[in-house]
Order: structure tokens, then sequence, then C-alpha cells
């Protein structure tokens, strides 16, 4: 397996991978190729891609506001779980943004990701009971 640095290059594979992934929601204009480029320019060292053998087998997003970092869209395709990658890609993002200097990382799951969320807590992401996540579409056509 090698992991590298996620590029433009591979939306139309990252995407497709995201439209069949359970639990992630995607969005007009944030996840289209636009808005991922604009994601991969303002995060060049933090986003990921897993291959096997030539093939794309995992994503990741990871990006930080200077202060926190986060994680978005990890995904792994079904008939590679469990052979670690998705467990290696948050840790490349965790190592890359505490190389720019970010001490804490937070994630959003679907609160009905059953085995996402597994995952999630397996790799050290706990459940924060004591917060209320809120949030404000500021474009109508970013559904």
């Amino acid at each position: 397996m090698n992991i590298r640095l996620l590029t433009i290059e591979d939306y139309d594979a990252v995407y497709s991978l995201w439209k069949i992934s359970t639990g992630i929601n995607l969005r007009t204009l944030d996840d289209s190729e636009t808005g991922i480029r604009k994601f991969l320019e303002r995060n060049p060292h933090t986003c990921f891609a897993a291959e096997e053998n030539g093939e794309l087998a995992g994503t990741i997003l990871g990006g930080n506001d200077g202060r926190r970092g986060y994680i978005y869209h990890i995904a792994v395709k079904a008939n590679f779980r469990n052979q670690g990658i998705g467990r290696s890609l948050i840790e490349s993002v965790e190592k890359a943004l505490i190389q720019e200097g970010i001490n804490k990382v937070a994630m959003v799951s679907i609160k009905t990701n059953v085995g996402g969320n597994r995952f999630l807590r397996a790799c050290g992401y706990p459940i924060r009971e004591d917060i209320v996540y809120r949030n404000k579409n500021l474009n109508t056509e970013n559904n």
C-alpha cells in the first residue's frame, strides 16, 4: 500500500469513492471539483490517497484553521477494509497536522454510521458529549 498526497487529478476517482461510501454526505458546492481544488490549495500537505497496485483504495481530507485540525471524508473501498488503510490515512493526517503546529484534531461523523463510528473510536476519537455542533448554510445552492 502506498499513501501519498492527494491531488486534484484524483478528483474523479475520489468523488466516485465518496458516492458509494456509507456515512459521507456530499454537498453540491463544497465537494465539487472547484470546492475540492480550493480545499487542496489551502491544505496541500494534509490530504491523502491510499493506493494498492495503482488502484485508489482510500482517501482522507485533513485541514486546519491555524488553531485546530479537522478531518473530513475518510473513506476506504469495501474490498480494502480491515487492512489498516483507514488507520494509516488518519495517522498520515495527524503527523502532517503536527508538522504544521496543530495540537488538536476533530472530526464530525454521521450518527447512524455505526461501522465508521466504531472505527473512529478505535482510532482514539471518542464522542464528545459536552458540545452541540451547529452549522448554517451561507449559500442556498450548497445543499
